[in-house]
């Protein structure tokens, strides 16, 4: 058995970093997408339950590549066994996403499958599949990327990427898929300290806190998952899942720090972080950037994680500058620094300060594109 992820174009070798610590497989890496081994279901609803790199989380129908979509897809049904997931009492939907296939629009290709899969099962079960548009009992998504086809069970039923707790917010935001790449390609662990100086509405710092403290990002949407409607798993215990998922929970308090100067974000940022259940987890000060080194010993900080102001150029090279400055001070010698800023203005005052540029990652979110940065001694 077989599933797949779709995640942001950039954030695949998180997305698999995260499958392999969560259900302990290995995966094959495609183009916002992973695919990977599954011992069971629950592998699945594990992934739904916790899994913070995710936009969904599928099992894998089939796959194969195509010339003419429509032609290929009904060449590869025979490979499907939807008896396993619709029977004439079920109502169905298709839904797809597609990147750098422009041919057809999504909402074409929604209907066309649709079409398809009615027309099979009428011929093979000999009952017209029901149809919800609105409210489905069971979605069958295709993920088109280049010309490889991807059929699959959407085991969540909604956007993991949207984050429930973003309720107060910043201009500047990202989402926190992102926001735990960032994290992640920090390298951090739950045994060190991780500070973001300009925290805005939290979003780092609260992707940190869920991650160290093993907090599952959809504690509080259990009752959302499309899983508990599928009729294949009525018998199904997923209260006790649940149960046993939660006991994963670490009770230490991570040393994460929230900071940032404006008293307004830091509100924001603390309703956010309760909205999340991890309000605890994390440490909040109104800091100007300047007064660092007056919170923080010499050394004492492993990662410093954040989103650079983006200001005119002027102010900016002073914000910059400071915090390098600032970051030669509190960083330990092994310390990372991973960051979204422009990247000249941060080649010019990292230098200052003995820092380097040793990987870029380009990560999407839509059409926007986020270049981040991560630097050491």
């Amino acid at each position: 058995m077989k599933g797949f992820l779709t995640t942001h174009k950039g954030m695949e070798n998180i997305a698999s970093l995260e499958v392999k610590d969560l259900i302990n497989t290995n995966s094959k890496i495609n183009e916002a997408c992973v695919v990977f081994d599954i011992k069971n279901y629950e592998d699945l609803f594990k992934l739904c339950y916790k899994s913070q790199s995710s936009i969904g989380v599928y099992y894998l129908l089939c796959e194969f590549d195509f010339d003419n979509i429509f032609d290929d897809f009904y060449k590869n049904l025979e490979k499907i066994n939807f008896k396993e997931w619709l029977n004439k009492n079920i109502q169905f939907r298709v839904k797809c996403i597609k990147i750098n296939n422009g041919e057809l629009s999504t909402p074409e290709i929604e209907k066309k499958f649709g079409e398809i899969i009615i027309e099979h099962i009428e011929k093979k079960y000999n009952y017209r599949q029901k149809v919800d548009l609105g409210n489905p009992e069971i979605v069958i998504f295709a993920y088109l990327t280049g010309k490889k086809c991807y059929i699959g069970t959407d085991f969540a039923g909604f956007d993991l990427s949207k984050r429930s707790y973003k309720i107060f917010s910043h201009p500047a935001d990202i989402k926190g898929t992102i926001a735990y790449s960032l994290v992640r390609l920090s390298d951090y662990n739950k045994n060190e300290t991780l500070l973001d100086p300009f925290s805005a509405s939290g979003t780092i710092p609260i992707e940190a806190a869920l991650f160290a403290s093993k907090f599952p990002i959809n504690y509080f949407n259990k009752e959302k998952f499309i899983f508990l409607k599928f009729q294949k798993f009525k018998n199904f215990d997923f209260n006790g899942l649940f149960k046993k998922m939660d006991k994963e929970m670490l009770a230490s308090k991570p040393k994460i720090y929230n900071i940032d100067s404006s008293m307004k974000y830091l509100n924001y940022s603390r309703k956010n972080s309760k909205i999340a259940g991890i309000d605890k987890k994390i440490s909040f000060s109104r800091n100007d950037i300047g007064w660092l080194d007056t919170k923080f010993k010499k050394g004492s900080i492993d990662k410093i994680v954040t989103i650079l102001p983006s200001l005119q150029k002027k102010d900016s090279g002073n914000i910059y500058n400071e915090f390098f400055y600032q970051a030669e001070f509190i960083l330990n010698k092994k310390g990372k620094i991973v960051l979204i800023g422009d990247k000249d203005m941060v080649e010019k005052f990292s230098s200052k300060y003995k820092f380097r540029i040793y990987d870029e990652v380009n990560v999407f979110s839509g059409k926007k594109e986020y270049q981040i940065l991560v630097l050491g001694r």
